[in-house]
């Protein structure tokens, strides 16, 4: 087995829903929101865990989510395939072929990241993602602009709940919630949903590695991977089995209502081999609509 590789019975369990009641109503609040399924925009780029107006502490998380294309590091060519830049307090490039700079406006991911831990200082501040070639040229494929503000540096207590104004005190703890960096370590999770939440189908499940850059199958080596998400049923019998072989780092599932457990493994460019321990995710359709 390669250095850093995982035994394939590796499992890792995707945290809870918060135990406090508040808490607990407050994320189920936005349950749709995180999983919904878009499909008037075939191909786009987006960050998924912040919104335009939200108000964090640094540092902070940004989760990076792309449609109609893969993830591939750059200096590989990839004609279905880029890496992602946030673009801090800068507008989008106006020339087009015109590569993106390094610097601290234009933050380069080109090792194949999902998402990024961010530290900026208090105050107002946009950000935008912007999806780009093996030679840092844009697609001009990017988000809509996000305009924060850091209200100053992170601490291990979470905002305080006040019960006399719990809409303000759950959109409070929420952005902190979502923005909140994970631990120092590598692993492969679904970022958008908590072990046992209820979701109504179709809904989208958002992929994310820590410590790894994605690949699509071919173009793998040391540090790359690709996502294989399996569907069991009630039962443990495989309901459905999807190999994000492209780079892909989303799926979207159609399911009728039923528990279900997602198996969410990141594979070497042979597919077989496990580079960090599988997660699971226990979901709970409680419906089914039609699109």
């Amino acid at each position: 087995m390669a250095a850093g590789a995982c035994p394939p019975a590796a499992v890792a369990q995707t945290p809870p829903l918060p135990r406090d009641e508040a808490q607990r109503s407050c994320w189920l609040q936005h349950t749709r929101e995180r999983t919904q399924v878009r499909l008037n925009e075939p191909t786009a780029v987006e960050v998924v865990n912040l919104r335009d107006g939200d108000v964090v502490r640094s540092p902070f998380r940004v989760d990076f989510a792309i449609r109609g294309l893969g993830v591939i590091p750059a200096g590989q060519p990839h004609p279905k395939a880029g890496h992602h830049h946030v673009l801090v307090n800068t507008p989008l490039p106006v020339v087009p072929g015109q590569k993106i700079p390094f610097n601290d406006f234009h933050r380069h991911f080109g090792k194949g990241q999902t998402g990024a831990t961010l530290a900026l200082p208090p105050g107002k501040h946009t950000l935008r993602l912007l999806f780009a070639d093996h030679d840092h040229r844009p697609y001009f494929v990017f988000s809509p602009e996000l305009r924060i503000t850091v209200s100053g540096p992170r601490s291990p207590e979470p905002p305080r709940w006040d019960p006399a104004d719990p809409v303000a005190s759950c959109r409070a703890w929420y952005q902190d919630e979502r923005s909140r960096p994970r631990p120092e370590g590598q692993r492969a999770l679904v970022a958008n949903l908590r072990d046992g939440e209820p979701v109504v189908s179709p809904f989208t499940v958002r992929l994310a590695v820590d410590g790894f850059g994605v690949a699509p199958k071919g173009h793998g080596g040391p540090g790359l991977g690709h996502f294989q998400l399996e569907v069991l049923g009630s039962d443990g019998r495989l309901v459905r089995a999807i190999d994000l072989s492209h780079g892909a780092t989303q799926a979207s599932l159609f399911l009728p209502p039923s528990p279900y457990r997602l198996r969410l493994r990141f594979v070497d460019d042979s597919g077989r081999l496990d580079l960090v321990p599988a997660s699971e995710t226990a979901v709970l359709v409680t419906a089914q609509e039609r699109l």
